[in-house]
């Protein structure tokens, strides 16, 4: 299917839309200033992203039944709690900073992409985070999308087949009339092969100054561009 005759623009979020690293520093900072807290805040965000992925290998495996994304934020913050030495944190206080990852702030160019991409496509999510993580965050930073979906509404985390599947079904679209829009190589590849169309916009930062990964793209995707304006012009909008 031509590109074209693509009707909605699906997106990943945590590093493609939003500053998940910079922004859980952020909270931490505020926390240790407040509790008096001496933590490399840096060293925590990355560990606790880190925790990520092996949180959801074991939903998609099947060794756990399906757990939001949330939860799984929990679990994991309670076990970095313990290994960074955090003490005296009350459970409000413990909660709050788990909900850091509704708070994420958008990178610069990302609302004035998205607003433009709005006025051609229907813009939806395709997150691993779950419903309540997402529309939270859209309304603390500003995201106007159309649709959330992905993950807790496929009950599959990516990149399983289901999650692409499943949100372009609920647009009423077949795949190759969505286009997944994404930071990470991986994510465009798992998307591609069920059959949507590809834009990967580089975050070079997301991991912070010592980023190897994902800051080139390692096929031709349909689309590539510097960044979510520059998407916006490749697009037509």
């Amino acid at each position: 299917m031509a590109i074209e005759n693509v009707k909605a623009l699906t997106f990943d979020v945590f590093g493609t839309v939003v500053d998940w690293r910079s922004s859980l520093i952020r909270e931490g900072e505020a926390l240790g200033k407040k509790k008096g807290l001496g933590v490399d805040w840096p060293k925590f965000a990355d560990a606790w992203r880190g925790l990520y992925q092996p949180a959801m290998e074991e939903v998609r495996t099947g060794r756990r039944p399906w757990a939001k994304l949330d939860d799984l934020h929990r679990e994991s913050l309670d076990k970095l709690l313990v290994q960074f030495g955090i003490k005296g944190l009350s459970d409000p206080e413990i909660d709050h900073l788990n909900r850091a990852w509704h708070r994420l702030h958008p990178w610069p160019d990302s609302v004035p992409g998205l607003t433009r991409l709005k006025k051609k496509f229907v813009l939806a999510t395709l997150s691993n985070g779950n419903v309540a993580l997402i529309v939270n965050m859209a309304k603390y930073g500003g995201l106007p999308w159309d649709a959330v979906l992905g993950a807790e509404v496929a009950r599959h985390y990516k990149p399983e087949p289901e999650a692409y599947l499943t949100t372009a079904a609920l647009l009423g679209l077949a795949p190759g009339e969505c286009m997944m829009v994404a930071a990470h190589n991986g994510d465009l590849a798992a998307a591609s092969a069920v059959g949507l169309r590809t834009a990967f916009v580089p975050r070079p930062n997301e991991h912070g100054p010592a980023q190897a990964k994902d800051v080139k793209p390692a096929r031709d995707w349909d689309v590539v561009a510097s960044d979510f304006v520059d998407l916006a012009a490749r697009l037509g909008c």
